[in-house]
């Protein structure tokens, strides 16, 4: 039988690994969901994926830099899923307006649909820091 340090020693790293695991396993299980198919046959991942394609001779150097600025604070981890699902926003209202080159309106309109509402202060301070007038994208937040 344990007794002791080693006792407690055995059931705090019992207690860590079940945490991590929750956590990955939470994270997989939200890719997972977001990769089923909806009523259209298509998954939330797929459309983004679609309008990116589809969008991808609009980007110029320009907007391309913009949107690496603006992804900039997002943790590195995260960073190339958000702007894969930023991407596919600005593709799809570029694809829905018929837009013949992705403007830098169509950018940030874009960017405030597809980042969370709990992200809009962080979202705000980069657009003032970058001296965006975010006052025709009132409505947005």
């Amino acid at each position: 039988m344990l007794d002791g340090w080693f006792m407690w020693f055995i059931l705090f790293w019992v207690v860590i690994l079940v945490i991590l695991m929750s956590i990955g396993g939470f994270f997989m299980f939200r890719k997972f969901l977001k990769r089923l198919p909806k009523a259209d046959g298509k998954s939330d991942m797929d459309w983004e994926e679609y309008y990116v394609r589809q969008t991808q001779h609009l980007w110029g150097q320009q907007e391309k830099e913009l949107l690496n600025d603006l992804v900039s604070p997002v943790p590195e981890l995260f960073r190339d899923v958000a702007r894969q699902k930023i991407a596919g926003k600005i593709g799809e209202l570029a694809v829905k307006e018929k837009a013949t080159k992705i403007t830098e309106e169509i950018l940030i309109r874009g960017y405030i649909i597809a980042t969370p509402k709990k992200d809009h202060k962080f979202l705000r301070k980069k657009l003032a820091q970058k001296e965006i007038n975010m006052t025709p994208y009132e409505h947005l937040f």
